[in-house]
Order: structure tokens, then sequence, then C-alpha cells
């Protein structure tokens, strides 16, 4: 059973998620809608997949030195397990847009929503696991 200083200690690093992720999303989300209501890229899933570089750009960084507080850990090393964690969320991410909106023919921001909360927990986990963790730490499931 955890301590009391580990559970607040994990609080504070989903509180501290949830503002990065909050923020990133707005950037995903603003290219996104820059892409379709702008540019009028006809494909929302296209537009979804290069909005998704800017949000997990954004992402990263603050994962980084914000919600893990990992800058001690080479940040090549950190990125490359990074990228492709995103990168697969990314792409599942693009294909759920794309089914939804473009086969299905429905909203996208409905779709946009539905596939933000399955990347919402990917990422937690992944990145809790995968990318920051400490060497050693006990990470609870």
């Amino acid at each position: 059973m955890p301590s009391a200083t580990q559970s607040r200690t994990e609080l504070g690093q989903v509180a501290r998620y949830i503002v990065n992720g909050l923020l990133a999303t707005a950037v995903h989300y603003g290219v996104l809608t820059f892409c379709l209501a702008v540019l009028k890229l006809p494909s929302a899933g296209v537009a979804n997949l290069i909005a998704a570089v800017f949000g997990i750009t954004a992402s990263f960084f603050g994962s980084r030195y914000f919600v893990f507080r990992r800058p001690d850990e080479p940040m090549r090393s950190q990125a490359a397990r990074f990228a492709l964690l995103y990168g697969a969320i990314a792409l599942l991410h693009a294909l759920v847009l794309a089914l939804w909106t473009d086969l299905l023919g429905l909203d996208y921001r409905l779709g946009f929503l539905l596939a933000t909360g399955l990347q919402v927990t990917l990422s937690y986990w992944g990145n809790k696991r995968l990318v920051f963790n400490r060497p050693g730490e006990q990470t609870a499931p």
C-alpha cells in the first residue's frame, strides 16, 4: 500500500499531467481546426496527423520538465522512446478520426474527443512506465 507521501506525489503528478495534456490538446486542436477551416484540407485524418505533431511536441516538453520532472536523463533517449509511443498513439488517433469523420461522415469534433480520450489513457500509462520511469522506481498499475 502506498504511503501518504507517495499518494500525494502521485496525485500531484496526475494533476500536472492533466494541465499539460489540456495545453497540448489545445495546441493539437488549434492546429487541426486551422488545417480544416483555414487551409481547407479535404481529409480530417490528414489534418489531424499534422496537428498531432504540434500537440506531441508540446506534450513532450511539458512531460519532461513539468509532469515527470526528468531533465536529468539525456533528451535523445527520452525523445526516442516518446516518439515511438506517441507515433503509435498519433496513428491510432488519426485512424479513429479518419474512420469517424471520413468514413462514417460524423462530426470531426466528436471524433476528436473520442480519439483524445483514448490518447490520454495510453499516453499517461506509457509515459509513466516506458518514457520517464526512473530505473528501480515502483509504479502502481
